[in-house]
C-alpha cells in the first residue's frame, strides 16, 4: 500500500508539470483507475497477459501486476476476462478536411471549420483512436484546444498547412488566382489551409513558420494525387533542391519531413532528399520497396480499394484513383514480405459517413495481415513512427501505442477478443465498453 501510495503522488507530481494532463478529480484527489481481471493486449506482442491487473495514476499507466492495491479514492473496473488494448493510433489524418465537404469549406471560415473539426475529434475519440498524425491542415488551435481540455479528442501530431508546388497535389487554387506574386497569398493560404512554395527561399520560410506554429513533422507534395484538380498522377513535384532543403530544415529541428508520394518516381524522388515517411506509395516497384526497407523508411499506406468505400470522383479523377487501387494489393504484399516499415492511416476526407468507417478501414487490413499485425500496427508500430518526432513531441511523459507501466494512459476495453475477430474494431459504439485516454474514462458502458 505503501509502495501504490508512493507511485501515485509520484505520478501526480509529474503530472502537474505536463500541460496536457487532465488528471484531477473534482473532490482534488490525483485521478486513479484500477482495472482488474482484464486480458492485456500490450500493443508490442500477439501473446495476452492474464492474471494481471492495470492501475492508472493521474495520465500514465502506474503499474501492472497481480492483486494489486488501490487508494481508497480509486476507480475500481471489473474487466470480467475482457480484452485491454492499446488506444489506437491513425497516422494519416486530417481532421480538419475528413468530415467537411468541400462546399462547405469554400463557404465557410475558420471559425466554422474549428467547430466542425471539435466535433470530429470528439467523433474519432468515441471511435477508439486515441492519437492521430494530423497529415495537413490548420489545426494547430484544435490541438491547443484539445490539450487544455477545451474540447475532447484524440491527442494530435500536426503536420500544419501542407507544402505544395504551384499545380501541386494541395494546390487548390483556382486558374483565375494566377499569376501570383509573393505579396498576393491566397486567402486559403493566409488561413492556413496549404502553403505554396516555389523555390529553395520559398520552401524553407514555409517549413520554418510551421515549425514555428507548432508543426511535430513537415508534410510536402512530392507527386501527383487524386482529388487534386491539376497533376496527372505521374508527375514529380518539387526539385531535388527543394526537397532537400526541406528535409535538412526539418532535422535541423530533430524532426522528419513525409510527402505525399502514389508514384514510384515521385516515392524515389522523396527518399533521394532524405524524407522518413512515404505516405501512400501504392504505386511502388518491389524494387523500390526494397530500397525503403535498406533505408528505413516508413511506408505510411491505407487500404485503398475500387469498393463501397471509394470517393466521389470526377473523370480525371477516377482514372489517377485507378492506378492507386491497382497497386494496393501488391504494395502491401510485397511490403510484407520485405519487412518495410509500414504504418496504419487512413487518410479520409470530405466525407462525415466515410470517418464513421475509421476502424472499418483497419479490419480492411486483414486481406493482408493477421489481426495481431493490424493491431500492432495501429498501435505499437505507428507509436514509433511517431517518436521520429523526437523532442518536438508534445507528449514527452512516456510511451504512447502500448501498455506498460510509464506509457500514457490510452486504453480500449473491447467486449470480445480482437486479436481473433478484428471485425470487432469495426463497430466501436457496440463493442468498445470503455474508451480512456490520458487516464481520463470517456466512455464506459459498464456503470
Amino acid at each position: 500500500m505503501r509502495a501504490l501510495t508512493l507511485l501515485l503522488c509520484t505520478a501526480a507530481t509529474v503530472i502537474s508539470a505536463d500541460a496536457n494532463a487532465q488528471n484531477g478529480n473534482s473532490d482534488g484527489t490525483p485521478n486513479a483507475v484500477l482495472i482488474r481481471g482484464a486480458k492485456i493486449f500490450t500493443g508490442c506482442s500477439p501473446d495476452l497477459l492474464e492474471g494481471q491487473d492495470v492501475f492508472v495514476a493521474g495520465n500514465l499507466i502506474s503499474r501492472i501486476g497481480p492483486d494489486l492495491e488501490p487508494p481508497e479514492f480509486a476507480t475500481i473496473i471489473d474487466a470480467d476476462g475482457r480484452v485491454l488494448m492499446p488506444g489506437l493510433i491513425d497516422a494519416h489524418w486530417h481532421g480538419v478536411f475528413a468530415t467537411a465537404t468541400i462546399p462547405q469549406l469554400a463557404a465557410t471560415n475558420e471559425g466554422y471549420w474549428n467547430l466542425q473539426t471539435a466535433v470530429a475529434q470528439r467523433d474519432t475519440l468515441y471511435r477508439g483512436f486515441t492519437t492521430v498524425r494530423d497529415a495537413g491542415g490548420p489545426m494547430f488551435d484544435i490541438v491547443r484546444a484539445t490539450n487544455e481540455g477545451l474540447i475532447e479528442g484524440p491527442r494530435v501530431f500536426p503536420a500544419g498547412p501542407v507544402i505544395s508546388q504551384t499545380a501541386g497535389h494541395q494546390d487548390f487554387r483556382m486558374t483565375k488566382d494566377v499569376p501570383a506574386t509573393p505579396d498576393k497569398l491566397h486567402p486559403l493560404e493566409t488561413s492556413d489551409m496549404f502553403y505554396i512554395a516555389d523555390g529553395v527561399p520559398e520552401v524553407l520560410r514555409r517549413v520554418r513558420e510551421n515549425l514555428m506554429q507548432g508543426a511535430t513533422q513537415i508534410k510536402l507534395t512530392a507527386g501527383g494525387g487524386v482529388t487534386s484538380s491539376y497533376d496527372p498522377i505521374h508527375t514529380k513535384q518539387f526539385t531535388n533542391a527543394e526537397l532537400e532543403a526541406a528535409v535538412e530544415a526539418a532535422e535541423n529541428w530533430g524532426t522528419y519531413v513525409m510527402t505525399h508520394a502514389i508514384n514510384d518516381e515521385a516515392v524515389n524522388h522523396s527518399l533521394d532528399a532524405g524524407v522518413k515517411s512515404i505516405e501512400h506509395g501504392q504505386m511502388a516497384t518491389r524494387e523500390t520497396l526494397q530500397r525503403m526497407k535498406n533505408e528505413g523508411a516508413w511506408l505510411s499506406m491505407q487500404p485503398f480499394l475500387d469498393d463501397e468505400d471509394a470517393p466521389a470522383l470526377n473523370d480525371f479523377q477516377k482514372a489517377k484513383y485507378q492506378f492507386v487501387t491497382d497497386g494496393t494489393d501488391f504494395v502491401y504484399r510485397t511490403a510484407k514480405e520485405l519487412g518495410v516499415k509500414i504504418a496504419f492511416g487512413t487518410d479520409t476526407l470530405f466525407s462525415a459517413d466515410l470517418a464513421r468507417r475509421q476502424g472499418a478501414q483497419l479490419a480492411k487490413l486483414q486481406n493482408w495481415f493477421t489481426p495481431y499485425e493490424a493491431l500492432k500496427m495501429a498501435t505499437c508500430d505507428n507509436a514509433e513512427l511517431l517518436a521520429l518526432s523526437g523532442e518536438l513531441t508534445p507528449y514527452p511523459l512516456g510511451p504512447l501505442g502500448v501498455i506498460e507501466e510509464g506509457a500514457y494512459a490510452d486504453m480500449i476495453l473491447v467486449d470480445g477478443n480482437p486479436l481473433e475477430n478484428l471485425d470487432l474494431v469495426s463497430d466501436p459504439e457496440t463493442n468498445f465498453d470503455i474508451i480512456m485516454k490520458d487516464g481520463v474514462i470517456y466512455k464506459n458502458t459498464l456503470e
